[in-house]
C-alpha cells in the first residue's frame, strides 16, 4: 500500500494550512513564507489542484482512492462539492480523530490498522471503511489499558465532538447520529468546489 511520507508541518506550509486542522497545536512562524506564497501569481487550474492536495494531504488520502471518492459523490443526490466531503468525514480513520480518540487522523488511522477500534463490536483494521447513521465506534476493552489511550483520555476529555458524533470521553466509545452537514465541517480550508471544477476539466 502507498503511504505518504511528507512530513506534516512542511505540507501544511506549503498548501497554507493551519496545523490545527490536522490536529497539531505546536506553533510556528509562518509569516515569511506566507508572504512568499501570497506574492505569487497561480494560474486557475494551479488553485484547483492546490485545494484538492489540501483536502487530499488533511484526510490521508491518496490520488486514486480520492478520485473513487469523488466519482461516489457525483453518483449521490445533492451538491457533489459537499458529498465528496461527506464522505471523507464519515471514514473510521476521521470518525476516531473527531471523537477524540485519536490526536491526529495519521495516528487515527495507525490505531485502526493496528485493530484497537470496534464497530458496532466488531473489529475494524480497514481506515477508509465509511460509517453509517447509528454505528457505535469504540477503542477495544482491551487496549483501553495501554498507556497511549490513558494519556488521550486525559488530553481529550475537555473536547467536544462535532454535532453529528456522540462521545462519551471516559469509556473511549461513541456513536453517529447523523451523517455531516457541510456546515458541521466548516473547520475544514477548502473549496470543494473548485475540486469539482478540476475533476470536470
Amino acid at each position: 500500500m502507498a503511504i505518504d511520507r511528507t512530513p506534516a508541518l512542511k505540507r501544511c506550509r506549503a498548501l497554507g494550512i493551519e496545523q490545527a486542522v490536522i490536529g497539531r497545536s505546536r506553533k510556528v512562524s509562518e509569516k515569511k513564507h506566507q508572504q512568499q506564497r501570497m506574492n505569487r501569481k497561480v494560474s486557475e487550474y494551479g488553485l484547483q489542484l492546490k485545494e484538492k492536495q489540501k483536502a487530499k494531504f488533511i484526510y490521508g488520502v491518496l490520488e486514486r482512492q480520492f478520485r473513487n471518492y469523488y466519482e461516489k459523490a457525483k453518483k449521490m443526490p445533492g451538491v457533489t462539492g459537499e458529498n465528496l466531503l461527506i464522505l471523507l468525514e464519515r471514514r473510521i480513520d476521521n470518525v476516531v480523530f473527531r471523537l477524540g480518540f485519536a490526536n491526529t487522523r495519521r495516528q487515527a488511522r495507525q490505531f485502526v490498522r493496528h485493530g484497537h477500534i470496534t464497530v458496532n463490536g466488531k473489529r475494524v483494521d480497514i481506515p477508509s471503511a465509511l460509517v453509517k447513521v447509528g454505528d457505535v465506534v469504540e477503542v477495544c476493552e482491551k487496549s483501553q489499558s495501554k498507556e497511549v489511550f490513558k494519556a488521550i483520555k486525559e488530553i481529550n476529555n475537555a473536547l467536544s465532538a462535532p454535532p453529528w458524533l456522540d462521545s462519551n470521553q471516559a469509556n473511549l466509545k461513541g456513536s453517529v447520529t447523523r451523517f455531516p452537514t457541510r456546515e458541521d465541517i466548516s473547520d475544514i480550508p477548502v473549496n470543494e468546489q473548485s475540486i469539482i471544477e478540476l475533476y470536470s476539466r
